[in-house]
């Protein structure tokens, strides 16, 4: 004879720990998502680094082409998905591009699954 245990319901009730906290509403989720597709690629982590490291946060697309490996065209690309993601600004002085760090973009990064 098999005996069959029943939870009580107060049991169940208080199996997980409640949150302490609001979760990510879907549209936030869906700006998050976007902002972390941005940064998921290998070459874009590596420009955004060294505009970072740059003097006054700034480079010019120039000194970007060489040390990523990639042609000019496909680190233009990059870059503007990083702008158009909110962590650079573009400016053009002659025929040269300067792309220049959002002041605390990197720090809104560290911030997205922590804040309320």
């Amino acid at each position: 004879m098999k005996l069959l245990a029943t939870i009580p319901a107060t049991d169940a009730a208080v199996c997980c720990a409640p949150l302490v906290r609001e979760p990510l509403d879907a549209a936030r989720a869906d700006d998050l998502a976007r902002t972390l597709k941005a940064l998921a690629d290998p070459a874009r982590l590596r420009l955004l680094s060294i505009v970072a490291a740059s003097a006054d946060q700034e480079a010019c697309v120039c000194d970007l082409t060489e040390p990523i490996g990639l042609a000019q065209p496909t680190v233009s690309h990059h870059l503007r998905v990083l702008t158009e993601a909110g962590f650079l600004t573009r400016s053009k002085r002659g025929t040269w591009a300067y792309f220049k760090l959002v002041p605390g973009s990197l720090d809104r990064i560290s911030q997205l699954l922590v804040a309320p």
